[in-house]
């Protein structure tokens, strides 16, 4: 770690493993192609009596950006932490390009100014009386990097987070989104190969957060840099990544692209947490098998879905902008159900609907151009592969 969080105690003697247990998910993320910057294989974190991290296995190719997303307390930012020396775990190895920095086994544990990896903190971590050009330029100097070349790359970076302009300003006079960009500049000044990110926008409005990542995404992929970042905004997560890794109570629940995490959930956690998923119960008449199955809901209606390995069968998820309301005539549609528009909400950008069916109550989002008022009886409809079995 090169821009310690000035809140973080120093590593302290590695703990006695523990054998941990390796969790679904990790074969994929073993199978990564391509040249590995970060390679973290069965973790274990342990808080006292209390498992932050239970067996975590992920891989990082280069160049790539991951995401670590799921709730408060599920083990993603204990994770980011160990990847940077900041916290001990008991279990596991931890690998950064060819080198192991954590090792329970081999009892190896490499300080964290040693790891080469720079971080970027929700709190962004930038000391306020010092200047914009000070701030960035520490680093730097504590490298014993010569005050012209310190000049030149504090310029550099200044100029790709767009900050040139205000390198004799007080940081304290900056606002959150100018205090980020410094922080993220400093991060970047020594040209680091891996950069990991704490929720570094959600101190931000929602707008500026928006921007933003935006911004961290063009630079990050200008760059080069492979990144980990961490997020408890689902749509922060499916914007700016190349994966995106769920976790729920210190393990592994999917990893796959945003797409894949989004249209393809494997588990009632995930249909849940990533996006509006509404979520059926019930039972396939057909066996499981990759592809479409018939599913019978516990309410009574029959749908059409689709299968993928490892589904239980017992719960169908149907994402609320995959589904479709036409006038209640329209009864030839895919999985046509009749319902009634119990609640019509606003939100600029789309219209959520509170649809009462058969199988109780269902979120549909559609474009604001759609008009169904409260009280209509409408069809709801959706594809058989929006219709996804857990």
């Amino acid at each position: 770690m090169n821009d310690a969080d000035p809140n973080a105690e120093a590593p302290r003697a590695l703990p006695g493993a523990e054998a941990p247990r390796a969790l679904p998910g990790a074969e994929l993320s073993r199978a990564l192609p391509g040249d590995l910057r970060i390679q973290i294989d069965n973790l274990v974190v342990n808080y006292g009596d209390v498992r932050a991290v239970d067996g975590v296995s992920l891989a990082v190719a280069r160049g790539e950006l991951v995401t670590l997303l799921g709730p408060s307390g599920c083990g993603k930012t204990t994770t980011l932490r160990a990847v940077a020396g900041l916290e001990d775990p008991s279990g596991g190895t931890i690998r950064l390009g060819a080198t192991t920095v954590f090792s329970a086994q081999a009892k190896r544990n490499i300080p964290s100014e040693k790891r080469g990896v720079s971080m970027v903190f929700q709190s962004y971590a930038i000391w306020p009386h010092m200047t914009v050009f000070d701030n960035v330029a520490y680093g730097l100097k504590v490298r014993g990097m010569a005050k012209p070349d310190i000049a030149a790359n504090v310029a550099r970076v200044l100029d790709l987070v767009q900050m040139r302009q205000y390198t004799d300003r007080a940081s304290s006079k900056l606002s959150g989104g100018q205090q980020q960009r410094v922080a993220v500049a400093r991060a970047i000044a020594f040209s680091p190969e891996i950069l990991l990110f704490d929720e570094p926008l959600s101190n931000l409005d929602a707008k500026l957060r928006v921007q933003m990542r935006v911004e961290l995404r063009e630079l990050q992929q200008r760059l080069g840099i492979t990144a980990l970042y961490v997020t408890h905004d689902q749509e922060e997560a499916l914007a700016i990544s190349d994966r995106v890794i769920v976790m729920n109570n210190g393990r592994i629940e999917q990893i796959g692209t945003p797409e894949d995490i989004y249209r393809h959930p494997r588990t009632e956690f995930v249909a849940d947490f990533v996006g509006n998923a509404n979520l059926v119960p019930g039972q396939t008449l057909d066996p499981i098998q990759n592809g479409p199955v018939r599913f019978a809901s516990t309410a009574g209606p029959t749908f059409h879905a689709t299968a993928a390995a490892g589904a239980t069968g017992n719960t169908v998820a149907i994402q609320a902008a995959y589904i479709d309301l036409n006038p209640e005539t329209r009864t030839d549609l895919p999985n046509a159900t009749p319902g009634t528009i119990h609640r019509r909400m606003f939100h600029g950008d789309f219209i959520q609907y509170v649809v009462t069916w058969p199988c109780g109550q269902i979120l549909v989002r559609l474009p604001p151009t759609t008009n169904f008022a409260e009280g209509q009886n409408v069809t709801v409809s959706f594809a058989p592969e929006h219709c996804v079995l857990l």
